[in-house]
């Protein structure tokens, strides 16, 4: 089996040094559709480095995102890129992100769970700087074809939707050439911008970045429901239910305090494909 489960969980983690600074910050913002209009002053945040607050899901590419390249290649998994999809992600934040920064993430596999067809790797980054914990990363990656040894099928974290209207409903658009540019914080997966390698993939053009939609939905929470302040977020999951298209319409669905105070739910859609799914279970924890 190419997944050995047991010596992937038992390896060493692997640490490795990262930095940062606002002009990281700047391009992961502006990948995310940041800076429309760009004198508005609430987009400034996000733009301007005398004003400048990091979203927190720059944890996710923070690195280069590191974490999930080396887990990856960890000793016991020896597998087909090819077969790999992003299928949900989860970062939790000790302190605010600084502008500036240089840390040490660890990174190892958490868990390997078996669900039959496909094995999903829980791989965990955790990132410290001097004066202690920054975040916590784990990335839900599946593995088509190499279920079925019997393992552990792991928690079933779905979240049911509230059975109310939304109590906020926004749209974010995404610019034709918005994977181009957030490739540049570091994921150069050539799927996002080459359309013959989309073709062999099964696309009719490239697809936006899972992540990038995951940045610009919690940019969304963050102006809608938390006034800008993203000191307030304390956690924030989800699961990748679909593909979107650069120049598609984002609809993110919001119920605040649900199902209790301190959490908002979300469930984000494309427009222009009759709501087809694009993050499902999401939810976002603040203060």
């Amino acid at each position: 089996m190419p997944i050995d489960a047991a010596k992937a969980v038992a390896a060493e983690p692997r640490s490795a040094e990262i930095a940062w600074d606002h002009k990281d910050i700047q391009l992961y913002h502006l990948g995310l559709g940041a800076g429309i209009p760009a004198t508005d002053p609430d987009e400034l945040r996000y733009t301007l480095e005398s004003r400048l607050h990091v979203l927190p899901s720059f944890a996710t590419v923070a690195g280069a995102g590191m974490g999930v390249v080396g887990g990856l290649s960890a000793p016991g998994i020896d597998i087909n890129l090819a077969a790999v999809l992003h299928g949900g992600q989860t970062i939790t934040l000790h302190r605010p992100i600084p502008v500036k920064g240089r840390a040490v993430t660890t990174s190892r596999v958490a868990a390997v769970h078996d669900k039959g067809k496909a094995a999903v790797l829980v791989l965990r980054s955790e990132v410290a700087d001097d004066d202690g914990p920054l975040w916590t990363s784990d990335a839900q990656i599946f593995v088509r074809g190499e279920g079925g040894w019997g393992g552990d099928r792991g928690p079933s974290e779905r979240l049911e939707l509230p059975g109310r209207e939304p109590d906020k409903t926004v749209e974010r658009a995404i610019r034709p050439d918005q994977a181009l540019l957030y490739r540049l914080s570091g994921d150069w997966n050539p799927l996002h911008a080459d359309p013959e390698f989309a073709e062999l993939a099964g696309f009719d053009r490239p697809i936006l970045h899972g992540l990038c939609t995951y940045g610009m939905t919690l940019k969304a929470v963050v102006d809608t429901v938390l006034g800008g302040d993203v000191a307030r977020v304390r956690s924030y999951r989800t699961r990748f239910a679909g593909i979107v298209f650069p120049g598609e319409t984002l609809r993110i669905r919001i119920w605040q305090d649900s199902p209790e105070p301190g959490r908002v739910q979300v469930s984000v859609t494309a427009v222009e494909r009759d709501d087809a799914p694009v993050l499902a279970d999401t939810l976002v924890e603040y203060s």
